[in-house]
């Protein structure tokens, strides 16, 4: 059994040793609560797993360890039914319904805050302030591959430097959301960068390399800004850089994106134990959010998020879309609007 990290970086490996030495007897009576998926998410589950447990309620319930693969990786183990929760940075997309389809498992997809993708460069870059969308593109998409390999050919003002870059991988939803929200499509990107599913690689490469430039989610630049730097963004609403703010009133666009957890269905039916944490991790979800790094939904928004267990919404909001450039407000109403929610019933 593996414990993979959050943003420590540590890897720890452990064995489950009271549940294999439990006789059957009382095996059979221990609820196994298992998550994987995104290394943005897994963080705030991992806190809200540890924060249950302070409170006594966990009873008999066995978590295993938080998997950090990748939001991609994470929806392949939840579609085949390893795991009843699906850490998640993107919304699951249409191939992966058609998996979860076929698996016959449905699930309740549950937003639990915001995330601004922070573009980066080292500390000691001191040419490079804003950068706008149409030069990420020139920069990032898959016609820069072999082309596009020093500053000034991304902005002839910045020196003929050779530039240097880092980014997730393309089980990252992370990878996935930035392509689709500056070169138009998920899969468009160059292929020529050093890649890693941990951000924390990301970060030690970017925070060694005068001359390199990355991106990943805004809790890992918050963590590390004694050694980077983040770029404003120029859209259509001027120069912004990401922050909490930022993100709260719609400004930092198209780097806006939602993060979820997904729940399998017939899981929480079936265990007390999930439906119990469950309930915990959406309650106390402003506070794990924050204390993560990310933005969190007001109150009141989470209680419409806990809603859709009570009333049984299951199924995705999203019919395999990226919703790149949508608010808060607006997914929150596509949440609980049966009239714009496609259904996804098994």
């Amino acid at each position: 059994m593996v414990l993979v990290s959050s943003r420590s970086g540590s890897v720890v490996f452990g064995v489950a040793i009271g549940l294999l030495l439990a006789p059957l007897s009382s095996r059979a009576q221990i609820s196994s609560i298992s998550s994987s998926g995104s290394s943005t998410v897994a963080p705030i589950t991992e806190l809200a797993i540890k924060e249950y447990r302070k409170t006594g309620a966990a009873g008999k319930a066995l978590f295993t360890p938080v998997v950090v693969n990748g939001t991609g990786a994470g929806f392949r183990d939840f579609c085949s039914g390893k795991t009843a929760i699906s850490n998640a940075s993107r919304p699951i997309n249409t191939k992966e319904l058609k998996a979860c389809a076929a698996a016959k498992i449905d699930f309740y997809e549950l937003p639990i805050g915001f995330d601004a993708l922070t573009v980066v460069v080292n500390s000691a870059n001191t040419w490079a302030k804003n950068i706008s969308l149409i030069e990420l593109k020139r920069l990032w998409s898959r016609d820069a591959q072999g082309r596009v390999e020093r500053w000034n050919q991304v902005n002839l003002d910045w020196p003929a430097k050779p530039i240097n870059l880092y980014g997730p991988g393309k089980d990252s939803g992370t990878y996935e959301y930035f392509n689709k929200a500056i070169n138009g499509d998920a899969d468009n990107s160059r292929a020529d960068y050093s890649s890693s599913e941990d951000d924390n690689i990301i970060v030690k490469n970017i925070s060694s390399d005068p001359n390199g430039l990355a991106y990943f989610g805004f809790a890992n630049y918050k963590a590390n800004q004694a050694k980077l730097r983040a770029l404003a963004i120029e859209g259509a609403k001027g120069s912004v850089l990401p922050s909490i703010k930022n993100v709260q009133n719609e400004t930092y666009q198209p780097l806006s994106r939602p993060i979820f957890i997904y729940i399998n269905g017939n899981q929480i039916k079936n265990n007390p134990s999930l439906r119990a944490f469950i309930g915990f991790y959406l309650r106390n979800a402003a506070g794990f959010v924050a204390k993560e790094g990310y933005i969190p939904l007001s109150n009141s928004q989470y209680r419409i998020v806990e809603n859709k267990l009570f009333r049984d919404v299951r199924g995705s909001s999203f019919a395999g879309e990226l919703p790149v450039g949508a608010g808060i407000g607006e997914l929150l109403n596509r949440s609980i609007d049966s009239n714009k929610r496609p259904e996804f019933r098994n």
